[in-house]
């Protein structure tokens, strides 16, 4: 009988693991995630427009300046670029969970931008680009007269 309870405990672990896999899948469905590509959308990003400008912002950790690059063309903004993953000086990897990835990330802009006043840095592993929106693309206040 013994044997018999240790198989049946067995079937629901198994049974178990299956709900969780399943409860994971629903669950990345429900966030709008596509449980069923290998690759997440990297690196991950937030695009913000205040009326006269939008603020991205780019999490870029483990990347420096010369890793990757931005361009503008015809309002949409390409970031480019590789993740370099080392082992250090003198050591040999045991286990790699962190591996080399190239990357590309194209954002169309809604409206038209002033690409000479565009600027961008990187700090503490984040990419902030302020792209000021041209001027026919600010809005204006229209003053109204009364008769």
């Amino acid at each position: 009988m013994f044997g018999y309870r240790t198989d049946l405990d067995h079937g629901f672990y198994l049974l178990e693991q299956l709900r969780r896999k399943m409860d994971r899948v629903f669950y990345d469905i429900d966030r709008g995630d596509d449980p069923f590509t290998e690759q997440e959308a990297y690196p991950r990003a937030n695009l913000y427009d205040d009326g006269k400008a939008f603020l991205l912002s780019v999490e870029l950790p483990g990347v420096v300046e010369s890793d990757f690059q931005l361009t503008l063309a015809e309002n949409v903004l390409t970031l480019s670029g590789e993740l370099k993953v080392e082992s250090p000086e003198g050591y040999a990897a045991h286990r790699r969970e962190r591996l080399p990835l190239r990357f590309s990330r194209s954002f169309a802009l809604p409206s038209k931008v002033d690409s000479e006043k565009t600027s961008a840095k990187l700090e503490n592993g984040v990419l902030t680009v302020t792209l000021e929106k041209a001027p026919e693309s600010q809005p204006r206040t229209i003053s109204v007269r009364a008769n």
